[in-house]
């Protein structure tokens, strides 16, 4: 075979694949399943909050949810692994406020959560909780602070670590009312009950998920939440913007679906439509209501860039309003 016939017979060979990959390109998206990237640990709140999504999330895009952990730098790694996948909507991030404050700590991190992303929709929220030892002589926020404001440097708070919604919460609250107070990082946000009920931190604002089953345990008493609307689960429980007019009192750990950048607005508007329909679940709000969080949707993928892009300044203010440096 001369090369002219051998060249002409190649292409009429690749003609069909090409044929069958342009037409596997061009199907509508979801043609494959998508997997969703979570930055920690399988059984974590926030790993069993996804997989409690997934299915319904899989059903609206008509297409299975792969969940898949990928630990490492507080969430760093799962961040950059997405943010340097094909943005094709088949590999996405359970990006969180967690990753806003891991950059603002860290400004040399590797990756930049307000550029490297394009934002599809927010799925849940949940606050933290201001709480003491249930056999505490402090019954209400406004006891606590003046009893620490007369004795500076003596009380102690807990949380899991530096930058952890526990430590940013303690801190603004020590701020706000001027008090000088010392942060106890723990071993992990674990050993926050524990620690308050041996006597080594006086307060503490864990989360919801962890702190709610201990209040109504008898274990701990609830001064208030750092949610902007009081919870169901304590209906008797002021937010802390009740007390403190200030909005940086307003804390909330959210998350939501992230893809890589240059994504085509065609497929967030897709992924947005799908965790919309998903989120409407009754069974899915009693779940993940359970587990200490809410369901919590935003209007568009332009709202929730905007809501990110606020969270961002607000969390940077609160960084800055607690003195919190490190990470």
């Amino acid at each position: 075979m001369n090369r002219r016939n051998f060249c002409m017979a190649a292409s009429a060979l690749a003609l069909p694949v090409g044929s069958i990959r342009s037409a596997w390109a061009a199907a509508p998206y979801p043609n494959r399943p998508v997997r969703v990237i979570v930055p920690f640990a399988a059984g974590g709140g926030p790993d069993v909050l996804m997989r409690q999504i997934a299915p319904a999330l899989g059903e609206a895009l008509g297409q299975s949810i792969v969940v898949e952990n990928k630990v490492g730098a507080a969430g760093v790694l799962a961040a950059q692994f997405v943010a340097s996948a094909p943005a094709d909507g088949y590999t996405l991030l359970m990006g969180s406020s967690t990753h806003l404050i891991l950059k603002l700590l860290q400004p040399s991190l590797n990756f930049d959560p307000l550029k490297d992303f394009a934002f599809a929709g927010e799925m849940s929220t949940s606050p933290s909780i201001l709480v003491v030892p249930s056999d505490s002589p402090y019954k209400t926020a406004d006891q606590l602070a003046a009893a620490a404001r007369a004795a500076p440097g003596k009380f102690n708070y807990g949380s899991g670590g530096v930058g952890t919604g526990a430590h940013l919460a303690a801190s603004t609250f020590a701020a706000l009312n001027g008090l000088q107070t010392v942060h106890i990082p723990l071993r992990g946000s674990v050993e926050i009950t524990a620690s308050l009920l041996r006597g080594d931190t006086q307060f503490a604002f864990p989360t919801a998920g962890t702190a709610v089953p201990q209040v109504k345990g008898g274990k701990l008493r609830a001064l208030a939440v750092t949610s902007s609307r009081r919870l169901s689960e304590l209906p008797d429980v002021p937010t802390l913007k009740e007390l403190i007019d200030d909005p940086l009192t307003v804390q909330e750990s959210w998350s939501g679906l992230w893809a890589p950048a240059k994504t085509p607005p065609e497929i967030i508007n897709r992924i947005h439509a799908a965790i919309d329909q998903a989120l409407k679940s009754p069974d899915l709000h009693a779940k993940v209501h359970a587990g200490g969080s809410e369901i919590e949707t935003s209007p568009s993928p332009a709202a929730f860039s905007a809501f990110v892009h606020s969270e961002n300044d607000k969390w940077a203010e609160v960084i800055r309003k607690g003195n919190v440096t490190g990470g």
